[in-house]
Formats: structure tokens, C-alpha cells, sequence
């Protein structure tokens, strides 16, 4: 009778039989849409800053994006984490227990957000000091930060929302959600900064009213679910249940979160240069979504594959999986990175002024940087397969370790290389990092496998 009420409510995907090839592909296929118009949002905020409001509103943003970073990747990492035992409840076929992950899943998010919120609004003055943010740019980071940090439970509960639904095989709904938030975010955006003159705190405040909506569509949408029907015997808080998900989220919000301290790190020896070079990087890290697209849609669709099959005992479909998710991500990434080399100056040039002087200089440091990480992607494919795949068989922890690797790479390599080759050594940092997570993860792979048929044997 439940599975009868879920198929007839939402479209759910059983990654349990079929062809991995067709259900990685396919059940990718929303989320890459997804993730593009999620990007959409995020490349016209960066336009209408740069073309609007100017080089300095542009550098400003990209001054503090890092702690933007940092607390969307503790909320994505907590709620990834929490998703992952409920693709093992759904794939086992228990239901109950399903339901009773997703109630202290979701007492535990609030918890986190609003601890989050908290604490981003307290230290959000001495963080910008910290990254030694141009005092002609420093207000303009500051605006920014105060709204988007409030804004952070909205964040919290769609990321919660859309990992639920993703768990259970359904990458539809979450689409549908960025689609409206995409249109909404654009619409706000042009009306706030072009039309109301608000500044950057108009394109934080439109970023969050989009948010919102998306959080409220998927929650109708897991509403309207027979099998997540809660009752008041699924409101039970169990201690060991709650340690249980915390075990499976914090080691991934910690490893999202000393990725971004890393990126801090650069950040800050990026912010010593001058506004154009800070102005060309931040375009290009913009750009960055546009570069991962599909490797982070290709992850979720992994962990929800692996978490499934894991719940049901069928490890061979593991590792069919991911040779096929390796196969379909590295054709991915070289497309796009022909693109990029192709098309970059010219969607670089989006986000900047149409003054002469800096622009060209800004234009300059940004291909540069992009065609460095364009060469360099399927590392980064790698890095996200194999990671999820981890993760969805229950092992968050050797991931956070590729977290760690990823930092010292990646502030090793900030540290020592612009004063070795100038500033520009400092565009190397990213894809070291990328490297020194591969190195830890692709063994990590080939033990948890082991280790898993050794306790299914």
C-alpha cells in the first residue's frame, strides 16, 4: 500500500535493478538541470552586480564568497549526511524507519540552522577583517553578508527538503524548485538593483526570497507523499538515532567547512593583490558552478545509487555503478572544458564593466585562471565521484580526510607560490587541491569495498 501511495505521488527512481548506466544518466539528468539554473541565478546576480553597481561591488562579493561557501557547505554536508540513511531505509524497504530518520533529521536541522545563523551574524565583522578585505570594498561585503547569513534557515530547509526527496530516488521535484527559484531570483534581481537601486543588499535579498519559494515547493511536494505521512509515533526523538545522522552529517559539514577555510586562506593572499586581479578572479570563481555542474549532479545521483544498493546487499551493482559514472562524468568534463576554453573571455566578459583599463586586466586574469582549471577537470570529476560514492555507503569520514588533503593542498599552495611565481602562481592553488583529494580518495574506495564484502561475507 505505500509503495502504491509513493509511485502515485511523486516519480521515485530503484536503483536496485536496471541499468546502472540509464539510471545514473537519466536520474542525473534533473539535478544537472537543476544545478544549471541554480547557476543561472548565480551568474546574473554576479551581471547585474558587475554591470550595475561596478568593479567594486564585483571585487566586494568576491571578497567574502568564501564565507558564503562555508556555511552553505555545513548545511549541504548535514543534510547530505542525513539523506544518506534514509536512501539505506528506502532501499531495505523500511518505511517506518524511513519516517523516523527524516523527524530527527529534521530536529536536528533546526538546531544546526539556527545555531548557524547565529553564529555567522556574530563573527561575521571579524571574519572580513581576517580575510583583509579592501577597506574601500569592506562595507559593501558587509551588506551583503548580514542578509545572506539571515537568510540562512530558508537555505537550510530546502537543502533538507530537496536531500530528502533526492534519497527516495526523486530529482524531478528539486528541478522544478530551482527552475521557480531561478526565474524568481532573476526577476528580483532586476527589479531591486536595476529598478529600486538597492545595491548589493538587493541581489542578497532577491537570492533569498527565491530560495524560499523553492523551500516551500518541495515541502509541498513531500507533504503530498503517502509513504512520509508523519504521525505522532514518527515525533520520536531518539538519542542514538540523532547520533547516529550526526555521525553520517558533521563529518561532512566539517570537511565542506575546512575546504572553505582553505578558500579563505587564498582568499585572503587574493585580496592583498589589486581590485581588478581580485574583480577577474571572482568572475572566474563564479564560473566555477558553471565548471562543476554536472560533477555535483553526478555525485548526488551516486550517493543515492550507492546508498540504495547498499541497503539492498547488492555491492556488485556498486561497482558497476561507478565505473559507469566514471565513464559518463570524464566524457562530461571534457566537453565542458572545450567549451570553456572556447566560450570563456566571452562569458567572462558578462560580469564585467565595459570600462577600458581594469576590465581588460580583470579579463585577462580571469582566462587565465579559468583555462588552468578548464584543462584540469576531470580531476575534479574524479574527486566527486569517488567521494560520493564513499559517502553513500555510510562513510563520511574518509571523505573529511580528502577535505583536509584538499586544505593543506590548497593553502600550501597559496602560501609558497605566489612567492615563487608571482601572483599568478596562486591560480594553481584550486587544482592542487583537486589533486591531493584524489590521492586519498580512490584507495579510500577500494577499501570501504573491501571492507563492506568482508562483512556481507
Amino acid at each position: 500500500m505505500e509503495q502504491t501511495g509513493l509511485k502515485k505521488w511523486m516519480r521515485t527512481s530503484d536503483h536496485t535493478t536496471g541499468n546502472p548506466w540509464t539510471l545514473l544518466l537519466f536520474f542525473s539528468l534533473p539535478l544537472m538541470a537543476g544545478n544549471i539554473f541554480q547557476q543561472m541565478y548565480t551568474v546574473v546576480d554576479t551581471a547585474v552586480v558587475g554591470k550595475v553597481l561596478g568593479i567594486d561591488a564585483l571585487a566586494a562579493l568576491g571578497a567574502v564568497d568564501w564565507l558564503n561557501w562555508l556555511t552553505l557547505g555545513a548545511i549541504q554536508g548535514f543534510t547530505q549526511g542525513f539523506s544518506i540513511l534514509m536512501a539505506q531505509n528506502f532501499g531495505a524497504g523500511q518505511y517506518e524507519k524511513l519516517r523516523r530518520t527524516m523527524t530527527n533529521s529534521l530536529f536536528l536541522a533546526v538546531l544546526c540552522g539556527v545555531t548557524l545563523t547565529i553564529a555567522s551574524e556574530a563573527l561575521a565583522g571579524p571574519a572580513v577583517s581576517l580575510l583583509k578585505v579592501p577597506a574601500e570594498i569592506r562595507p559593501i561585503s558587509m551588506a551583503y553578508l548580514r542578509i545572506m547569513f539571515g537568510g540562512l534557515p530558508v537555505v537550510m530547509a530546502y537543502n533538507l527538503a530537496a536531500s530528502i526527496l533526492r534519497s527516495l530516488g526523486n530529482s524531478r521535484t528539486p528541478l522544478i524548485a530551482m527552475v521557480i527559484a531561478s526565474l524568481t531570483n532573476v526577476a528580483l534581481d532586476l527589479l531591486f538593483v536595476m529598478g529600486f537601486g538597492w545595491g548589493v543588499e538587493g541581489a542578497a535579498a532577491a537570492t533569498i526570497i527565491a530560495q524560499c519559494l523553492s523551500a516551500i515547493y518541495c515541502v509541498w511536494h513531500i507533504c503530498h507523499i503517502e509513504v512520509l505521512h508523519i504521525s505522532r509515533e514518527d515525533w520520536d526523538i531518539r538519542a542514538s538515532l540523532c547520533g547516529r545522522l550526526m555521525m553520517l552529517g558533521s563529518p561532512m559539514a566539517f570537511q565542506n567547512t575546512v575546504i572553505a577555510i582553505g578558500g579563505m586562506i587564498t582568499q585572503t593572499i587574493v585580496n592583498g593583490f589589486d581590485v581588478p586581479f581580485i574583480a577577474g578572479f571572482t568572475a572566474t570563481n563564479k564560473l566555477y558552478g558553471v565548471l562543476e555542474v554536472a560533477a555535483t549532479s553526478y555525485g548526488y545521483a551516486m550517493t543515492t545509487y550507492t546508498g540504495q544498493n547498499l541497503g539492498a546487499g547488492k555491492l556488485r551493482r556498486i561497482s558497476q555503478g561507478i565505473r559507469a559514472g566514471l565513464v559518463i562524468a570524464l566524457i562530461t568534463s571534457v566537453v565542458i572544458a572545450a567549451a570553456m576554453l572556447a566560450f570563456g573571455k566571452w562569458m567572462l566578459a558578462w560580469f564585467l564593466p565595459a570600462d577600458a583599463g581594469e576590465t581588460l586586466r580583470a579579463l585577462a586574469v580571469g582566462y587565465h585562471y579559468l583555462a588552468i582549471m578548464a584543462v584540469c577537470l576531470p580531476v575534479l570529476y574524479v574527486l566527486h565521484l569517488t567521494r560520493s560514492c564513499i559517502q553513500g555507503m555510510g562513510n563520511t569520514v574518509l571523505p573529511m580526510v580528502s577535505g583536509l588533503a584538499e586544505f593543506v593542498m590548497r593553502t600550501g599552495a597559496a602560501l609558497i607560490l605566489p612567492a615563487m611565481f608571482g601572483e599568478n602562481g596562486i591560480l594553481y592553488a584550486e587544482i592542487l587541491a583537486w589533486a591531493g583529494a584524489d590521492m586519498i580518495l580512490i584507495p579510500s574506495y577500494f577499501w570501504v569495498m573491501n571492507s563492506a564484502r568482508k562483512e556481507i561475507e
